[in-house]
């Protein structure tokens, strides 16, 4: 995670600089709804690739907004989750949501 004094001035452009990605904000999408193998996250979201994928989750590790749950079994089993950091994103991702909704709304009238 980075420190404080790494992040930009503006709030805005800090939330920007963690969620750069289109694949990070559909990621924590899925994982709102529960956690997630990564076989399951590639299935719900066409055009990811394996590639992208584990370097969006590690990065979002890193940010402390994902946690990565290792059953230490063979094969080898992990799942994904949003961390409670991750969690607070869900009205932000709700809020998104609803603008697009009403982006298309307005689009058909």
């Amino acid at each position: 995670m980075l420190k404080r004094e790494e992040m930009p001035v503006c709030d805005v452009a800090t939330t920007v600089q963690i969620l750069d990605s289109k694949w990070k904000l559909l990621i924590i999408r899925d994982l709102m709804t529960g956690p997630k193998r990564p076989a399951q996250l590639l299935k719900s979201l066409p055009g990811l690739s394996q590639k992208v994928l584990t370097a969006s989750l590690k990065s979002m590790i890193s940010d402390g907004i994902v946690e990565k749950i290792d059953y230490n079994t063979m094969p080898p089993h992990v799942e994904y989750r949003l961390s409670p950091l991750g969690e607070s994103l869900r009205p932000v991702i709700e809020a998104m949501r609803r603008w697009g909704e009403y982006y298309k709304s307005q689009l058909e009238e």
